[in-house]
């Protein structure tokens, strides 16, 4: 795994001593992620092979397929290849490539492991694009289950559940927005009784009063911290902006949020695997 060296100094005009480092290698930021993650040691050593497998598409290289792909040492990129123009339609062949060697679901896994890693890395602003976005376009793809229907939706919000799940699952619902987007929200970002985020970076999201009222007990006039938090304190070394200064919880992650849904909605499903998360997302 490469070093300290695949850092770069990045200067603030004020010297060294006020630089900060930031990855130049996408594995680097890879581990990064991981270790300011709330993951289990399995979930990242799962985690670890699914970010290790976007990084040959990344290049234009198809990546190995079967046991091999678990041994396999992916290529050195530079994170800066999430920024190429051509990185989206890299990915999107990526995912048509890797369907026809895993299911659906271990695609779609691998993909939210990618989105959740991405989004934390715009957070960090390692990158300022997101090349997942494209993806939702992609011919099948694995998070091409339908939306919920408003009986399945009426369903799941008659079912009891904590106040945190039940303000996120609304506010995915009111505003088309991606699950990244909104566990990216900040208390101050939110204007309750305007029903709407007030920054440039999430501008067009706006709730109906139901979200209004779910996101006030929820934030109880908190103006500072993550908008959903998880349910312990937050490891030590992760990101000050994403802990809660008052609580000293850390934010909640997408793999996490993932889970949660999934997890209540099994008894909603009549397949009994649960719901995906992307599936509250309203049809334009």
């Amino acid at each position: 795994m490469p070093g300290p060296a695949s850092d770069a100094l990045v200067s603030t005009g004020s010297g060294l001593a006020a630089a900060r480092i930031v990855p130049v290698e996408y594995a680097v930021a890879v581990d990064r992620y991981l270790a300011e993650s709330q993951l289990g040691p399995d979930s990242r050593r799962v985690y670890r092979i699914s970010l290790a497998g976007w990084a040959w598409p990344l290049v234009g290289e198809l990546p190995p397929t079967g046991t091999s792909r678990r041994r396999a040492r992916p290529p050195v990129v530079p994170l800066a290849m999430l920024e190429h123009d051509e990185a989206a339609q890299r990915l999107a062949g990526a995912v048509e490539y890797r369907l026809q060697h895993a299911g659906p679901r271990t695609v779609s896994r691998e993909l939210s492991a990618l989105r959740s890693a991405v989004a934390w890395w715009q957070r960090q602003q390692w990158i300022t694009a997101d090349p997942t976005a494209a993806l939702r376009g992609v011919d099948g793809r694995p998070v091409a289950a339908p939306a919920l229907t408003e009986a399945q939706l009426a369903a799941l919000f008659r079912a009891p559940a904590a106040l945190r799940e039940k303000a996120l699952w609304q506010l995915l619902a009111d505003t088309g927005a991606s699950a990244a987007a909104v566990l990216a929200l900040d208390a101050h970002m939110v204007s309750l009784p305007a029903g709407r985020a007030r920054t440039a970076g999430a501008a067009g999201l706006a709730w109906t009063p139901r979200g209004i009222e779910l996101l006030t007990w929820l934030l109880a006039g908190r103006r500072i911290g993550p908008v959903f938090l998880t349910d312990r304190r937050a490891p030590p070394g992760t990101a000050p902006a994403d802990v809660c200064p008052l609580t000293g919880r850390g934010r909640m992650s997408y793999r996490r949020a993932a889970e949660i849904f999934t997890e209540h909605t099994r008894r909603l499903d009549p397949a009994g695997k649960g719901w995906m998360l992307h599936q509250l997302r309203r049809p334009a």
